[in-house]
């Protein structure tokens, strides 16, 4: 009896030798795919990802030779010249070169630039509404247009939408909505998507405005602070708001520097 259990135990064993080498047979190569494919998947996201850095450390270098030109014009030629890898990169080539044609004055060349790497297919929405923002601070469009682009980038959510705010509070206050204007200063005051210092600068407007001072546009390449007459209430520290001294409360001016906003947008686009 006990040899013939032996003898069934070995046969069984046999059988399922048998069978577990069949299906090595049929299905082995099954998890040796996996195998491979997992390490050739590895190999080709490693290399994907050093060719991203190759690419990526060649167009820094190529911006910043060009950054080191001579003069603005020989900077604007070079950064022309730079070979884009992606499309992000080529909005960021747009904003530099913009910058540079913006110190040389020319500023609606810098918006239009901007305009049209915003138009690019391909670019993180951050982007595009920061170059939409930049463009109508530097050359606004008409106005129902640059409206219509100030609305859309303040909708919520947006990544500069407390920027935009504010362009919008100045668009209203120069077209003679005095209340609009304070309302949308107010509210971004209030907003938890603006900065410390936006919300700083539009309490120094609604201080400003309800003073009775008037905007106007200050020159771009320089921004005195002249001290206003004793009975506005101007705080000194304004960095976008003046008052000339020579005209009384009803009469005063506001300058607002184009150019005023330029800190936050750049604060914010690192924030995003």
């Amino acid at each position: 009896m006990a040899n013939t259990d032996s003898f069934i135990d070995e046969v069984s064993e046999e059988v399922r030798r048998d069978r577990l080498y069949a299906l090595m047979r049929r299905w082995g190569w099954i998890p040796i795919l996996v195998v491979i494919a997992i390490v050739g998947g590895a190999a080709y996201i490693e290399w994907q990802s050093a060719q991203q850095r190759a690419q990526a450390e060649a167009f820094g270098d190529a911006l910043l030779q060009a950054l080191d030109g001579d003069d603005t014009e020989a900077r604007i030629a070079a950064l022309e010249a730079v070979e884009v890898p992606s499309a992000e990169a080529g909005i960021i080539l747009a904003l530099l070169t913009a910058g540079e044609a913006a110190n040389g004055e020319d500023r609606a060349d810098a918006a239009t630039r901007l305009r049209a790497a915003a138009d690019a297919p391909g670019v993180a929405r951050r982007y595009v509404d920061l170059a939409l923002l930049k463009a109508e601070m530097l050359d606004p469009a008409p106005e129902a247009e640059a409206r219509a682009t100030l609305e859309a980038l303040a909708a919520p959510g947006a990544p500069y939408s407390a920027l935009a705010e504010e362009q919008l509070a100045l668009m209203e206050v120069r077209a003679g909505d005095l209340d609009a204007g304070l309302d949308r200063l107010r509210a971004i005051e209030r907003s938890a998507a603006a900065t410390a210092g936006l919300q700083q600068r539009a309490g120094q407007l609604i201080v400003a405005l309800e003073s009775g001072a008037i905007l106007v546009d200050a020159p771009a390449e320089e921004a005195p602070v002249e001290e206003a007459p004793a009975d506005e209430a101007l705080t000194e520290e304004a960095p976008a708001v003046e008052a000339s001294a020579e005209e009384n409360a009803e009469g005063a001016t506001v300058p607002v520097e184009d150019g005023a906003a330029d800190a936050s947008t750049e604060g914010a686009a690192e924030e995003n």
